[in-house]
């Protein structure tokens, strides 16, 4: 949704904003899932999404990063900030889910950029993943890998390396604590 479309004063619901103004403050609020901000550097065009697992199964990330396309964005303009987040020591979710997560979330040739670590899970009916109730699940490596994957340089993605559920005294976490309060987020053009 483009920021202009969004009324002052009001709150939207999307998962994900495009600042098409000057001057232009895009907010979003998060507990465990990722802000990732977006900025061209050149044109001043700016992007704010709300992101997590179902975000990441979506392609939040490749849809916003089209929008920038027909905007005229350049990829060594675009600039990106994964902020503060839960880490994957703290993200555990059963098997079936992430193997599901990895189909989806990972480009089709997912299977060439999997550590040997999450083909072991992926692939393995061994007892000892049998036994596992619980896997982690790095939701800001797999973003940093969709933004690879959309072409933007390294050099330009900064990624928090915060983690809201273990800083209790600084984030608010719902798989922590199941609290309604959450971080606001914000990005001005």
């Amino acid at each position: 949704m483009f920021g202009s479309h969004s009324q002052e004063g009001c709150k939207t619901d999307a998962d994900g904003l495009v600042g098409n103004k000057c001057n232009q403050n895009l907010w979003v609020y998060t507990a465990d899932c990722m802000p990732i901000f977006f900025a061209d550097k050149r044109e001043r065009t700016v992007a704010a999404l709300h992101c997590g697992r179902k975000g990441l199964e979506k392609k939040i990330i490749k849809n916003l990063v089209k929008i920038f396309d027909n905007l005229g964005t350049s990829r060594d303009d675009l600039l990106v900030a994964i902020g503060p987040a839960i880490s994957k020591e703290h993200y555990l979710i059963d098997k079936m889910t992430l193997k599901e997560f990895y189909r989806k979330a990972e480009n089709k040739n997912f299977l060439v950029n999997l550590t040997k670590t999450e083909k072991d899970i992926y692939f393995s009916d061994s007892n000892y993943f049998k036994e596992q109730n619980l896997n982690q699940l790095d939701l800001k490596r797999s973003a940093y890998k969709q933004l690879l994957n959309e072409n933007i340089p390294n050099t330009n993605i900064d990624i928090s390396n915060l983690c809201t559920y273990k800083l209790k005294n600084h984030f608010n976490s719902w798989r922590r604590n199941k609290t309604i309060s959450r971080q606001w987020n914000f990005i001005c053009s």
